[in-house]
């Protein structure tokens, strides 16, 4: 049996591990609290305010995140923030545990969870090159996605299980360990030492930097694009509940289940999708066609009238979900240099977590006006528009190869190079010195 590549890499496996164990924490208690506020409110609009106080701090400090993941160690960034949402979660379990819950402790238990994680999120995806040489990249994203999607998995249902039993402050419990664990990967972790340009710049100027790095990227700015179609106009998670308790009346054990039935389904796709990423030279086209069917997979999830049903258009979403997310995530990371990669990261990060935030606090509230159905009936239609404005016409994105340019391979034969103290690196280093921003490419590759 031959074993990919990126496998034999003992840092990677041990990252892969850790990001796991964290994430299976991190997702149950997201849908615990979505179930704690509508449990406590008994309002669809309530609950779309966990979304809200998501988007919230993403919007405001992603920036910043980026910033300082261009400056700092990111490992020791990545554990800080880990440790900061070990204590949120710790609070909150406490709250929770002792009937002292209020609907806004939860919101801002989110908003303060994502706080920590806008500046987690940077430096774990920028981490990711320091581990794998450039032509693994793909290859290690896309296995990073369907271990994510696993955790999310077993996430979800063990929120099911835990607010079955004991309600949703033993899921909060779990949350804390999972952070801990974490934290402890990361201190065996050995990464290679950060040419930290962006240190020569003032915060405000490194991150004015990044975005103007974005703006003469079409495939990068077109891509976000492309992410926030579906994440904004199709958000079908903050209406899980109300479609497990209210539409199909399966309670709080079905709510599990029809949680975690995404993951599944971009589990089961694992193959594929690693297979597309290694060997496909029409990248772009599959993001497009798995972006319409995503839309179209909403649109059978808002008209399933049976569990089992929705359970399999809630699988067909992850599945469709995986192939697009790692493409589009694997595709900003070859195209940016690694003295960019925390800033354009925190960016992206942007539309693709802040693009679900604002997705559930948009439909959250058109569905408590016009329910649940019908929301997501005219969300599921986003995806499927703006994909198909791509396919129609020649641009950046629909011509996508995936291929990794012959001159930009990095072996890294010999392993990654030892960590150099901060006090110790130069920042004059002509090889890795910051690139210029490239010039605006032209008007036809600006899909």
């Amino acid at each position: 049996m031959n074993v990919p590549d990126v496998l034999r890499n003992r840092d990677f496996n041990l990252y892969w591990a850790g990001v796991v164990l964290s994430q299976i924490g991190t997702r149950g208690t997201v849908a615990a609290n979505f179930y704690q506020v509508y449990q406590l409110t008994d309002s669809i609009a309530y609950t779309g305010l966990v979304g809200a106080a998501q988007a919230l701090a993403l919007l405001v400090l992603s920036p910043l995140g980026g910033a300082l993941a261009d400056r700092v160690d990111r490992r020791r960034l990545l554990q800080t923030a880990q440790a900061v949402a070990l204590l949120v979660a710790a609070a909150l379990a406490w709250l929770t545990l002792t009937d002292r819950a209020q609907a806004w402790h939860v919101v801002l238990s989110v908003v303060l969870t994502t706080a920590a994680a806008t500046f987690d999120q940077p430096a774990r995806q920028a981490l990711i090159p320091a581990l794998v040489p450039k032509r693994q990249i793909a290859q290690a994203i896309a296995l990073l996605n369907p271990s994510r999607e696993l955790a999310i998995l077993v996430g979800p249902l063990m929120a099911g299980v835990l607010i079955a039993v004991a309600g949703p402050g033993l899921m909060y419990v779990v949350d804390a360990a999972s952070y801990g664990l974490l934290v402890a990967v990361l201190a065996v972790l050995r990464t290679p030492a950060l040419q930290a340009s962006a240190k020569r710049r003032s915060v405000f100027g490194s991150i004015v930097e990044g975005a103007r790095y974005i703006g003469h990227r079409p495939l990068i700015y077109n891509l976000m694009a492309l992410d926030l179609s579906a994440t904004v106009f199709s958000a079908y998670r903050v209406l899980l509940p109300a479609l497990a308790v209210d539409v199909l009346h399966v309670g709080a054990t079905g709510y599990g289940v029809l949680s975690a039935a995404p993951s599944a389904g971009a589990l089961l796709a694992t193959y594929s999708v690693f297979r597309t990423v290694q060997r496909s030279q029409r990248q772009g086209r599959v993001l497009l066609v798995s972006t319409a069917l995503y839309g179209v997979a909403a649109l059978l999830l808002a008209h399933s009238p049976v569990f089992v049903l929705a359970v399999l258009a809630a699988g067909l979403l992850g599945a469709f979900d995986a192939m697009a997310t790692t493409i589009r995530h694997a595709a900003v990371q070859i195209d940016t240099p690694d003295e960019l990669r925390g800033r354009v990261t925190a960016f992206y990060q942007m539309s693709s977590r802040g693009g679900p935030a604002i997705g559930d606090v948009v439909v959250g509230a058109f569905a408590g006006l016009v329910g649940p159905v019908v929301a997501l009936t005219v969300g599921a239609f986003g995806p499927i528009v703006v994909a198909g404005s791509f396919w129609w016409r020649e641009n950046v994105v629909r011509s996508y190869s995936g291929v990794v340019p012959a001159e930009e391979v990095d072996d890294h034969a010999a392993g990654p190079t030892p960590e150099v103290p901060a006090d110790e690196q130069v920042d004059d280093h002509p090889a890795r010195s910051t690139p210029e921003v490239p010039a605006p490419q032209p008007a036809t590759e600006s899909g």
